[in-house]
């Protein structure tokens, strides 16, 4: 429990993400974001809520731990589309978590990655990709990098 602790505190988040996640030359946009991050339930929950003020849209994400299995469980949903997604499942290892689900983008089966590393007290990264070959190949296609205020 507790592995979510760094991210408590508010961020300045400069998001980089493909136009097309599923194509690998697909070109990246760039933009701004704020993420406002709070510990619940003795380090065993955390919730974060991100504005993308140049998109219009904020999400949330939910980390919730399950102390019998050790495992975290991430869940995100957007004020764009209020649905509560698939939840990726992990753990921190080393101080790098790494994160995992299956899944559907646009019709494609694709397995989905979360990392989190470069964790220090005022900068953190975040990861998404996506493989299509059940997770010998991953295509980045979203990137975060945070700066605590």
């Amino acid at each position: 429990m507790g592995d979510f602790d760094f991210y408590v505190g508010t961020w300045d988040v400069a998001n980089r993400r493909r136009v097309d996640y599923l194509d690998p030359t697909s070109p990246w946009e760039e933009f701004p974001a704020v993420s406002m991050a709070a510990r619940h339930f003795d380090g065993g929950a955390n919730i974060d809520e991100i504005s993308f003020p140049t998109k219009g849209w904020a999400g949330l994400t939910v980390r919730l731990h399950d102390p019998v299995t050790d495992l975290w469980s991430l869940h995100w949903v957007s004020r764009a589309a209020p649905v509560i997604t698939t939840p990726v499942t992990g753990r921190f290892v080393d101080g790098r978590g790494e994160f995992t689900s299956d899944e559907e983008w646009d019709g494609v089966p694709v397995r989905v990655r979360f990392l989190w590393t470069d964790i220090s007290e005022t900068t953190a990264r975040w990861e998404q990709a996506f493989s299509r070959d059940g997770g010998t190949t991953w295509l980045p296609n979203w990137v975060m990098e945070s700066t605590k205020r």
